[in-house]
């Protein structure tokens, strides 16, 4: 398996968990679709409606907001490497439509101690 074949596979592991990871209590009144464009023609969305949420990959037809970025600064803003103001300041991090949701999503989903290293490691 090449590096970038791994490093998709160890993307669509961290999409699968999200919803699992997801804080219903900080999105009980929240209805959005969050689109996620990440280099390599890999896109994938989450849709977040009245404290429920799901992933999928590809592109959702009318999304909220649009995040473009390569994939290791979505795994970076995975394991809390970084942070998303960050990285949109630093031009790592595009975002189009409703952009005060990105200032939402951190607080959406619980991160779990030794993220970043199992991230880096598979």
């Amino acid at each position: 398996m090449s590096e970038s074949e791994n490093s998709t596979s160890n993307i669509e592991q961290i999409i699968a968990k999200l919803p699992s990871r997801f804080q219903p209590d900080q999105g009980a009144d929240l209805c959005a679709v969050y689109q996620f464009n990440l280099s390599d023609d890999l896109f994938f969305y989450i849709d977040i409606n009245q404290g429920l949420c799901s992933t999928q990959l590809g592109e959702h037809d009318d999304p909220n907001i649009t995040l473009i970025m390569d994939q290791s600064t979505f795994i970076a803003l995975m394991s809390g490497e970084i942070d998303g103001m960050s990285a949109f300041m630093k031009g790592q991090l595009k975002a189009h439509g409703n952009v005060m949701l990105a200032t939402s999503l951190g607080k959406l989903f619980k991160k779990k101690q030794g993220d970043s290293k199992k991230i880096q490691n598979n």
